[in-house]
């Protein structure tokens, strides 16, 4: 009989219905049941659906954990084990899958951007179960993550709205790794092109009562990328702990990560003038040697859940985080059709301190034939940055087809605080009241949700050489934002959904000009109203859904008068089509597609390709049990980079392919070797434009980059 081994973390089988069945020497093993949550939940990590790429719930908001079949809202949790057999290293590899989302960089430096239906979510803006401002601000590395979700659309209602004022079109949640109920170790030894290595370790043991849970990850890469002149370092250790009684849950986290990036590639700017002009090879770095990127961040959680009676369940979790940036940088701008650029060196340190906290209470109760689940939670966020920051006065020339290093410019222009001692500069204090009704009529078949949230958004600036509030350019203002969703239950199978959601972040600022009437003046906070319907169903062992949405985002400008107001809005309409699950006993299927029309008085918005489609399928062979090949297809269509659109980026397709084989290794012990070839065809393309409001930068797509690694199980 062949050896088929099962852990948790190595579900290298194909998992059925609603839970994970494998053949293992001619019987069926039972399903893994997992009794702590991340977000310390009676309800617990909802389990992984046919496939095991992705889950049956997942978190929606303090709204808590809901089925996708039961939430009038649109998302999709991608699992550990997805992670682990792609070989993704952060969230915007993760994010690949999604045909919703693409990843672009932030404004200046290497950030992760994502942009969900057209719109930027700032990885600064993803939630740590469903807090703001806890994670790494630039990237964070996989090995943290146990489930990557990503809700599409408007999302104020449920999460509140995004400190850093991004999130319109969606929003990105990560859950944190727990303790299964089996003891876990295992080590992953790791390399991929650009000889850059790679080792983890990951621990796990619960108590003889399983009431207590205990699981550590700490990992190092380090090494030059398939971009030849880029080098990256990271450092990362976790550790979750839980605690689980009848009445009461609690579950803490401790993270640490220092990843640095040294001659990296950067974002590219196309004069306005010109055309978009061919891909620079991208298996090149265009960056200076002397640029980069240094970000170490320690973060914490602690969150706990008690059950006052049968239906009064209480919640409380409360974060922190302390970082440190620091980083030189020199972003091209192409000045003719040849490739020839210009670029200024800018210096820039950065310091932040953040703390989050959410409390909340949900009762469950009846009025005739109608079942409630009244929820109500108060969140607070507040960030307290400091930055320093220089310029050179002088630029650097070079040809993004001709990479050539040159000798750095001196920062002595443009100055603002001390990059050794940076002063405060930003405080930014997020609060919001929550109160939603989640009802069930006509035996669970129909389910409404009704509620809103008051939000209050405060923005404090200060001089960076002088510490000095800056009163000008300071921001308060409160909103009340609704949202109502409706499930019909149309069969078990097949789910009809509606909701109305909006976005909200802070209104913009009057230029400060003598010809503005109202120079100086801060709007209101903005509203993005979303409206969308579709159907959602899993029958079987395949699950899939189909929707249409329409979102309206304002825009400032000056009117006739030279008065600053809302002038215009960007009118987003679009169809999302999704499949996930198995196709047969021995291949998977995940993908999709998502057509967008972004209006801008006519116009294209930046960034907002027409359509992107994803395909990810998963063969295991039927004569080699433990054996697997993938393959993926990522397709974007064309993009503009100006509002204008006269400067279009070419549509382009990926392929990535990959493999997996489990064997025994003694009496108790499996190892399970991974290989993969990213971008198989070795394409250059621009792989997006913008990710900062208005702007239109550009991203050079990843060079063909082989990724190899074994994992011990024992």
């Amino acid at each position: 009989m062949p050896y088929r081994p099962l852990t948790l973390s190595a579900l290298t089988l194909a998992l059925l219905t609603t839970g994970a069945m494998a053949h293992a020497e001619g019987t069926r093993l039972d399903t893994i049941e997992v009794q702590a949550s991340a977000d310390a939940s009676a309800s617990g990590l909802s389990r992984a659906y046919a496939g095991g790429q992705v889950a049956q719930g997942g978190q929606v908001g303090f709204l808590g954990t809901q089925a996708i079949m039961d939430s009038p809202y649109t998302f999709t949790d991608y699992t550990e084990l997805l992670i682990k057999d792609q070989q993704a290293a952060s969230v915007g590899e993760v994010l690949l899958n999604d045909p919703a989302v693409r990843v672009a960089r932030g404004f200046g430096n290497y950030q992760q951007v994502y942009l969900v239906r057209g719109l930027p979510v700032f990885s600064d803006d993803m939630t740590y179960n469903g807090l703001y401002g806890l994670l790494p601000r630039q990237y964070l590395a996989s090995e943290f993550i146990e489930r990557v979700q990503v809700l599409r659309g408007a999302n104020t209602f449920l999460k509140g709205a995004a400190p850093g004022g991004s999130g319109l079109g969606g929003a990105v949640n990560v859950v944190p790794k727990r303790a299964p109920n089996e003891p876990m170790n295992q080590v992953t030894l790791g390399a991929q092109t650009g000889v850059q290595g790679h080792l983890a370790t990951d621990l796990a043991r619960r108590s003889g009562d399983g009431r207590y849970g205990i699981r550590i990850n700490a990992a190092r890469r380090d090494g030059d990328t398939a971009a030849k002149g880029e080098s990256s370092e990271l450092s990362m250790a976790h550790i979750g702990v839980d605690f689980r009684d009848e009445a009461l849950r609690v579950s803490a986290d401790l993270g640490f990560q220092d990843h640095r990036i040294e001659g990296g590639q950067p974002n590219i700017t196309i004069d306005g003038t010109l055309p978009i002009p061919r891909t620079p090879d991208a298996s090149t770095s265009i960056g200076q040697s002397w640029t980069y990127s240094d970000a170490r961040d320690l973060f914490g959680t602690l969150r706990a859940e008690y059950d006052f009676r049968d239906n009064v369940t209480g919640w409380a979790a409360f974060g922190a985080r302390t970082s440190e940036e620091a980083g030189i940088f020199a972003n091209p701008t192409v000045n003719d059709a040849n490739g020839d650029y210009t670029a200024s060196r800018f210096d820039n340190t950065r310091e932040d301190t953040v703390l989050t906290g959410e409390a909340g209470l949900r009762v469950r109760f009846d009025t005739g034939a109608i079942s409630h689940q009244v929820s109500a939670s108060a969140a607070s966020y507040e960030l307290q940055s400091k930055n320093a920051w220089a310029m050179s006065a002088a630029s650097i020339t070079g040809n993004i087809y001709a990479p050539a290093d040159v000798p750095p410019p001196v920062p002595d222009a443009f100055t603002g605080g001390d990059l050794n001692n940076p002063l405060t500069t930003i405080k930014t204090r997020v609060h919001s009241l929550a109160l939603a009704d989640q009802m069930s009529l006509l035996n669970d078949r129909l389910l409404v949700t009704v509620g809103a949230r008051y939000q209050y958004l405060k923005d404090d600036s200060y001089d960076n050489d002088t510490g000095a509030r800056l009163t000008d350019a300071s921001y308060e203002d409160s909103a009340i934002t609704p949202s109502v969703g409706v499930v019909y239950k149309l069969t078990p199978t097949l789910s009809a959904y509606a909701n109305y959601i909006e976005g909200l972040q802070k209104g913009a600022r009057a230029p400060a000009d003598n010809s503005v009437v109202n120079a100086g003046e801060a709007l209101a906070p903005y509203r993005t109203k979303q409206s969308e319907v579709g159907l959602k169903f899993e029958r079987g062992t395949l699950g899939g859904s189909v929707s249409v949405y329409r979102s309206r985002k304002p825009i400032a400008g000056l009117d006739d008068n030279d008065v600053f107001t809302v002038q215009d809005h960007q009118e987003n309409a679009g169809l999302e089509m999704m499949a996930y699950g198995l196709l047969t006993p021995d291949l998977s299927v995940l993908g999709g597609v998502s057509y967008l029309d972004a209006d801008v008085d006519g116009n294209t918005a930046i960034g907002s390709p027409r359509t992107q489609a994803n395909l990810n399928m998963e063969y295991r062979l039927p004569q080699f049990m433990d054996a697997a090949l993938d393959g993926r297809v990522i397709h974007t269509s064309r993009q503009f980079a100006d509002a204008a659109n006269q400067q279009e980026l070419d549509a382009w397709t990926r392929l990535d392919l990959g493999a997996r084989y489990t064997l025994p290794v003694g009496e108790a012990a499996f190892l399970t070797l991974r290989g993969r070839v990213e971008n198989v065809t070795n394409e250059d393309y621009w792989a997006s434009a913008g990710g900062f409001p208005g702007a239109g930068y550009l991203t050079v797509g990843a060079p063909r980059t082989w990724l190899l690694s074994a994992t011990l199980d024992f």
